[in-house]
């Protein structure tokens, strides 16, 4: 009896365990969630603000991001998370060098335009070195998937694809940084990425337009 007792004390402890944590993983997606979009409405939303908006107390919020670097800096994780992810489904299932980079910028850049006003507001709290970390398994598959296509002859740059990995993740940057200053509409920033990318990469105008007009990204 004793053992059997135990055991169910045991299980039921595991339970409640299991329980609270779900709910401490809610909270902090739910804060999260929030906060992102409380600070791209406001970039100087206060800790204090985003409680409230996520109905909670401040404490709360606290318990899972000690202050608010903290918590852009988790915002900015989530965020190369989905690059990461949005660049590997851009490019999965293409042959075609010059399809796949068009293709992976395209991806990005859907998500980037999403978190453009979190980057700009991330290099306050985040350096500019510590964004380019989290974003290294990205520019690794870039410079992979560049190196194939100069090796086929796709990509006819003579510069060497580790350095065009960095230009076209400068590239991103800088189109973020238009868009955010008005020098450049939303909607076209994303075939403007595409075709930044296949030109530096060496590929001819005429030849990246037509892959990008069948993209449904042309001019």
């Amino acid at each position: 009896m004793t053992t059997g007792s135990s055991s169910s004390s045991s299980s039921s402890a595991s339970s409640a365990s299991s329980a609270s944590s779900s709910r401490a993983d809610a909270n902090r997606r739910r804060i999260m969630d929030v906060a992102l979009a409380e600070l791209l409405r406001d970039p100087d939303a206060s800790m204090d603000q985003i409680a409230r908006a996520a109905g909670v107390v401040r404490r709360t919020v606290y318990g899972h991001f000690p202050n608010r670097e903290a918590l852009v800096a988790a915002l900015v994780d989530g965020a190369a998370q989905a690059v990461i992810e949005a660049h590997a489904a851009g490019r999965a299932g293409v042959d075609d060098p010059a399809e796949a980079l068009a293709r992976a910028m395209l991806a990005v850049w859907h998500i980037a335009d999403r978190y453009r006003l979190l980057v700009a507001l991330a290099q306050r709290s985040v350096t500019m070195e510590g964004i380019k970390q989290r974003l290294t398994p990205v520019r690794e598959d870039c410079v992979a998937l560049l190196r194939r296509g100069q090796e086929s002859g796709v990509f006819r740059s003579p510069v060497p694809a580790g350095a065009l990995a960095y230009v076209h993740e400068q590239t991103l940057f800088g189109l973020m940084e238009a868009v955010n200053e008005g020098a450049l509409a939303a909607s076209e920033a994303g075939p403007a990425a595409a075709r930044t990318a296949l030109l530096s990469a060496g590929v001819g105008v005429g030849e990246a337009e037509r892959l990008l007009g069948r993209l449904g990204a042309g001019r």
